[in-house]
């Protein structure tokens, strides 16, 4: 046979072998492609069209507007002055989790990691990349239980969206009055993707705290690198990529991978999602909504809608909580319910026979190894000392403490029945038979039925700060960033956060007793 011939034979053979596998492939498109169907398996369309030609959602349609938009977009005054509190006390958090153990960590693979000199290391001399400042700054923020909370999520915004708007506010010049709205809009963004997918959430382990923290990022820095809708749309789609976790951190008794997954991992992803599409990458044109989307993917009885509810008329951050405490949230209530009762009479914790806490049994931070979100832990040292500071909380000696292991054990967690009287938040009985109890005493101050005010949030961000950058540059650095909108460039702040790192261990008996 010529070769010419055989050549022909080889080009009609796989001629076939293509149509064939053609035809599979159109079967199978029909079978899960909503968009594809009988429609393409017969050919009445383009034949030329891919699943990558699926038409964008109205929703997300909507939606990447909305961010694209955001940069330039004057906010109302109450917002402005939140996202100041909130930047400050994320601040604060960051420059007193230097003197913790996660933060020391988070500083040594600054250090060591480098990268170039574009972002500054809060409460370091360290200039790095924006990835790796991102981290490094979102660890610094949750190396404690300082930084803000907001619900639906759970999660924690401060911690990821901050650090990630500041490194990107540095590596594009931003101003600081388009920091402040990148802030917004990543808590806006990052709460309505916990709300979209909180019903039927399906977490098994899956953690569900780092995910609002990705899409706050990547939505913060989205708007501070000027991403059109588009672009916008391919920075949600890797931050959907990036959405992990596992809910096992309450076994790590150095709060060292809460503060990664819940701060540095979040902030380190948006930011990643930003300077991928920032430098060229594209992605899937609508990943959120959809029947093959990120919000089916967590729950299938997800509500995408909720992505875009009152979008630009409810801004999230009036809804956060700023804590008073320097623990997890939920211990909250039973310490402002304690303090309340110390103040009406005295409790000798000796005398304790048993302390009933209404609470959620199996909490995060029911009996969990780190001290800062153990309400057993927290309470008991409340009731030896008589208050709760930082520096008490974090005293990893109070752990092994005999008096305070013993009042720990005398604790008993219960939780209200469904239809039934709540019982009261604090139950107490006394070695002699007697009782004393202490319900709740109306809503948490911090939050936002009951919201620190603007002295009460300087007075707290001052008592963290001061022990590590000094009375001087703490006072500067909390009047530039509460007019941080009237900053020309977000990196004139780098000298009031860079601090020349002390060496040694964490100097606790530095902070003020105040709580």
């Amino acid at each position: 046979m010529r070769d010419d011939s055989r050549h022909q034979l080889f080009l009609t053979g796989l001629t076939r072998r293509g149509v064939l596998r053609g035809a599979g492939q159109a079967f199978a498109a029909a079978a899960v492609s909503p968009i594809a169907g009988p429609a393409l398996l017969f050919g009445q369309i383009d034949a030329g069209r891919t699943a990558a030609d699926r038409p964008v959602s109205e929703l997300m349609t909507r939606l990447s507007t909305y961010m694209s938009e955001a940069r330039d977009r004057a906010l109302p005054d109450e917002v402005v002055e939140r996202a100041r509190r909130h930047i400050l006390d994320t601040i604060a958090a960051m420059v007193s989790g230097t003197e913790l153990v996660p933060g020391q960590a988070a500083l040594r693979f600054a250090r060591s990691y480098g990268g170039p000199p574009v972002a500054t290391v809060v409460g370091d001399r360290v200039v790095c990349g924006p990835i790796e400042a991102a981290m490094v700054n979102g660890t610094l923020a949750h190396a404690d239980e300082t930084d803000d909370t907001l619900a639906p999520g759970p999660w924690h915004p401060g911690c990821n969206v901050v650090p990630a708007a500041l490194a990107l506010g540095e590596q594009f010049g931003a101003s600081g009055a388009r920091v402040v709205r990148a802030v917004v809009l990543g808590y806006d963004v990052g709460t309505r993707v916990m709300a979209a997918i909180q019903p039927g959430l399906q977490t098994g382990l899956k953690l569900p705290y780092g995910i609002g923290g990705v899409f706050g990022a990547a939505a913060a820095g989205g708007a501070l690198a000027g991403f059109d809708p588009q672009k916008m749309r391919w920075a949600l789609s890797y931050a959907a990529q990036q959405s992990s976790g596992l809910e096992t951190f309450p076994r790590d008794p150095d709060h060292i991978e809460k503060g990664f997954i819940f701060g540095g991992m979040p902030a380190r992803s948006g930011v990643t999602a930003v300077l991928l599409v920032h430098n060229g990458w594209t992605a899937v044109h609508d990943a959120m909504v959809g029947p093959e989307s990120f919000v089916t993917a967590h729950a299938p009885a997800g509500k995408a809608e909720l992505l875009v509810d009152r979008i630009g008329e409810r801004y999230e951050i009036t809804r956060a909580n700023i804590k008073r405490w320097t623990v997890g949230f939920p211990i909250h209530a039973p310490l402002d319910a304690i303090e309340a009762l110390l103040k009406r009479q005295p409790i000798d914790p000796e005398r304790v026979q048993e302390l009933v806490v209404r609470y959620q049994p199996g909490s995060i931070t029911d009996n969990s190894g780190p001290s800062d979100i153990n309400v057993q832990h927290a309470l008991a040292v409340m009731l030896i000392d008589r208050r709760l500071t930082f520096k008490s909380i974090h005293d990893t000696d109070r752990m092994r403490d005999p008096a305070v292991v013993r009042l720990r054990g005398k604790m008993r967690l219960v939780a209200a029945q469904p239809g039934g009287p709540a019982p009261p938040l604090l139950q107490f009985t006394m070695a002699d038979g007697s009782r004393i109890v202490q319900d709740g005493v109306g809503p948490v101050l911090g939050t936002a039925a009951n919201p620190l005010s603007r002295e009460q949030l300087v007075a707290k961000c001052r008592s963290l700060m001061t022990p590590v950058l000094g009375a001087a540059q703490t006072g500067r650095l909390i009047d530039r960033v509460m007019t941080l909108d009237t900053m020309p460039d977000v990196r004139a702040l780098r000298p009031l956060l860079q601090h020349a790192r002390r060496q040694g261990p964490p100097r606790l008996s530095e902070y003020p007793d105040a709580g």
